[in-house]
Formats: C-alpha cells, structure tokens, sequence
C-alpha cells in the first residue's frame, strides 16, 4: 500500500511556533501574539509602529508581574487604597498631608513617616495603601507589624542568622514597620531590648531609605514598651528628626462599625476593637 505523505507545517505554524518559544524564553508567554496579529491586520500600521506595539505590550506585562513580585513579597496582607478610606469620620486628619504622602516624593527624599492615633483610626490603612502604591512604582517595599518584625530578629539571634535578617529589613526602599505597642515583645534576659534591636535598624536606615511607622501609644510609652527608655528615646530621635509626623486625633472607625452591628442587631453587646484600623 502507498504511504499518506506527512503533511508538513507550513511556514507560517513555524513562524508561530518559534515566536511562542521566544516568548517562553522571555518569560513572556502571556503576550496574545493572536490578538497583534489582528490589530496590524485591521489598522495596517508601519513596521515600526507595529514593533513598538508589541514591545510596549510586552513591557505591560513584565511591570504588572513585577508589581504582582514585590505586593506578594512585600508582606503585605490586606490590599487595602484611599479609594476605600472614609475622610468625614476623620474630619480633624488634614487630607491634602495625606494625599501629598501617596507622590511618594518623600521616599526620593529619604524622610520618614510617623503616624500615631488611638486603635481604629485608620493608621494602618494609610501604611498598607502606602505599601500598595510604592509596589505599584516598582519599589522594594517591606510590610511588617512592629512585634513580628522583632520576633523575626530574634529568631535571628538565636539560629544565628541575625546579621542576614537585619540586612534583609535593611535593604528596602520603603520600609514599614506597623503597630509600635500592639503586642507583646517576648525576650530572655542574654538578649537585647527591642528598643537596642529597633534602634540598630533605623540607625542602619536613616537618612537613606525610608521608614514609616504607626503607634497607637503615646510615644513618651515607647521605653517602657521596647525595654529601655534611654534607646526608645534614641529611636525617636532618629525617626522623628527626619520624619513626616501625622497624629490622628479622631474616634474609631472599628468601634464605629461595632456599634452600627449592635444597634442593627437587638442584645448584641459591643466589642472592644483589638487591633487599629
């Protein structure tokens, strides 16, 4: 019996074939090359309109991955914005402050943020909106509550990665540190304060890379709360003496939205808020 012919691919599945491994290589296997192909077939660009298209489409997609890498890194747990943040519960915060804080124009001038206020005043959601928008610039940004960022430099102590832990927090360029006096600071009598620990960072990081950090204590209890006033007040003066400094004299949004639950639901007792906003 005669054999079928194999039927060759033409030219163009070839084509196509090569440019889907190109795309692999680059790591760019999510550009709808199907999709160009029909918009130069409708529009009939030049060649080089045609090429920038592609390559403007490529770059898109490199920026929303590396956007999607640094939130996913950053530590970052809510993906919380401003869009979401109600301003006329907080009629005291001057907005336009917190507006000028989301150009990021303070992180190319290399001073910090301090954002103090009573639990539920919204300063946790200005700091992960903050984390979100210099994500979105294509910043190193690093997330953390004041106690697990401790906790994680004394775990450094004790396996003796220490060094290679700080020079991790070190290195972003934006670094935020949440919740100063949220928590309990657990410590055994051979190591260092948490002040000694807080002070050797942002000594590390001062006046080159940015810090923000928020406190619902009053700063005059941060000795107490970091072991040892004397580096607390250390702290401060490395923080405050560079740093942009909002305070939140407001009521709590959180205990707001308890009481709203409470009033729609009959004998449903208010909760005190845990954790700020």
């Amino acid at each position: 019996m005669p054999k079928t012919p194999v039927e060759l691919p033409s030219p163009a599945t070839e084509l196509r074939e090569r440019f889907q491994q190109h795309l692999q290589r680059l790591g760019l296997t999510g550009l709808d090359l199907e999709a160009h192909l029909a918009w130069t077939k409708a529009n009939k660009p030049g060649d080089l309109e045609a090429a920038e298209r592609l390559l403007a489409q490529a770059v898109a997609l490199k920026r929303e991955r590396s956007i999607e890498w640094r939130i996913k890194g950053s530590g970052l747990r809510a993906r919380r914005t401003m869009a979401t943040f109600d301003w006329d519960f907080q009629p005291k915060l001057d907005r336009r402050t917190v507006e000028e804080l989301f150009t990021l124009a303070f992180l190319d001038r290399h001073e910090d943020l301090l954002l103090t206020g009573k639990s539920g005043t919204g300063k946790s959601h200005i700091l992960q909106a903050l984390t979100l928008k210099a994500c979105g610039h294509e910043w190193t940004v690093r997330y953390a509550r004041c106690v697990d960022l401790i906790d994680d430099l004394y775990a450094g102590l004790a396996d003796g990665s220490y060094e290679r832990r700080m020079k991790h927090w070190c290195r972003p360029v934006l670094l935020v540190i949440d919740d100063v006096g949220l928590g309990q600071l657990k410590r055994r009598e051979d190591e260092p304060t948490a002040a000694h620990i807080l002070f050797t960072l942002l000594d590390r990081r001062h006046s080159h890379a940015t810090t923000a950090v928020s406190s619902n204590i009053k700063l005059s209890s941060w000795g107490k709360y970091l072991g040892d006033a004397t580096l607390a007040a250390a702290v401060l003066d490395r923080l405050v003496g560079n740093a942009v400094h909002i305070d939140i004299d407001g009521p709590s949004y959180r205990q707001h939205l308890v009481h709203q639950r409470a009033g729609a639901q009959p004998g449903l007792e208010p909760m005190p808020a845990q954790d700020p906003q």
